[in-house]
């Protein structure tokens, strides 16, 4: 049966490729290529900052254990916060957004302390979609110090593109067009309101590493500060990455296996019905 798949796969690769692309493919990565400023970033001391969250949960019997985590760390490893719930309850219970209200409570003590706080994730997302009840909140975290970022390894946006009739994300263009350090001209979104515009740029640190995107609230920033920005996230960047989230990731992670230990302290493994943890 796979066999079979694989052939076909093989067959049609060129024009499975060609519905991703489209049919203005070229053209697109030529603004995209026309957007890009080369910039190589200056190595920059700053206090950097990540926060990131994590949940997982397991059923069964009707009921759900549940496990979220937050926490901001430093480049350096110094935690400023860390959060964290566990408990027995209901299914069907929003621990997505228990995590996000987490990063928010945290986030307001990370600003204090830090040149640059980096959340995990898009602003569009977290926020301004999924999570639109936290906007208020938010929006006042981050216009304290007005040194909260938003950093995403991938993005699903399409609006940079679209009157080209781009059907991938923009930075599938970006990837395309672009190879050495630098970031593209600041992309200004007015679709929440004039109050609640977010302004993005897709950036590389280092030559070929990959795209990061950075989302910043408002719509007033300049070029200056992108550079500066970079030159900051630079210095303790790993592969491109900035370390401070790196770390935050792994140091929030619930993973199967830590979940599977809870059940098991838990006592409730054995219980009739009880389903194991799947990885």
């Amino acid at each position: 049966m796979l066999n079979t798949v694989y052939k076909e796969a093989i067959k049609n690769r060129e024009k499975i490729l060609s519905v991703l692309k489209g049919p203005k493919f070229d053209q697109i990565v030529e603004r995209a290529s026309q957007n890009w400023i080369e910039y190589t970033p200056k190595k920059q001391d700053a206090a950097l900052c990540g926060i990131d969250s994590s949940f997982n949960s397991t059923k069964f019997q009707g009921m759900e254990l549940w496990v979220v985590t937050a926490v901001a760390i430093q480049s350096d490893g110094t935690v400023i916060d860390d959060l964290h719930r566990q408990g027995l309850g209901r299914v069907g219970l929003d621990i997505s957004r228990m995590a996000s209200e987490m990063e928010v409570d945290i986030c307001k003590k990370a600003v204090e302390v830090s040149d640059i706080v980096m959340m995990d994730g898009s602003l569009y997302s977290q926020f301004m979609t999924r999570q639109a009840g936290l906007t208020p909140e938010i929006v006042r975290v981050m216009t304290r110090k007005d040194n909260v970022i938003f950093i995403a390894k991938t993005s699903n946006t399409n609006v940079q593109f679209k009157d080209l009739g781009s059907l991938a994300g923009d930075i599938f263009y970006y990837n395309h067009a672009t190879k050495t350090p630098g970031f593209s001209k600041i992309f200004v979104d007015s679709e929440f309101g004039r109050d609640k515009q977010i302004s993005s740029i897709y950036a590389r640190l280092s030559d070929s590493t990959p795209l990061i995107k950075i989302e910043l609230f408002g719509g007033n920033h300049s070029e200056d500060e992108i550079k500066s920005i970079l030159d900051k996230l630079y210095k303790t960047s790993v592969s491109g990455y900035p370390y401070a989230l790196k770390l935050a990731h792994n140091n929030c992670k619930i993973s199967s296996a830590d979940l599977a230990k809870l059940v098991s302290l838990y006592g409730i493994s054995n219980e009739i019905g009880s389903r194991e943890v799947l990885e």
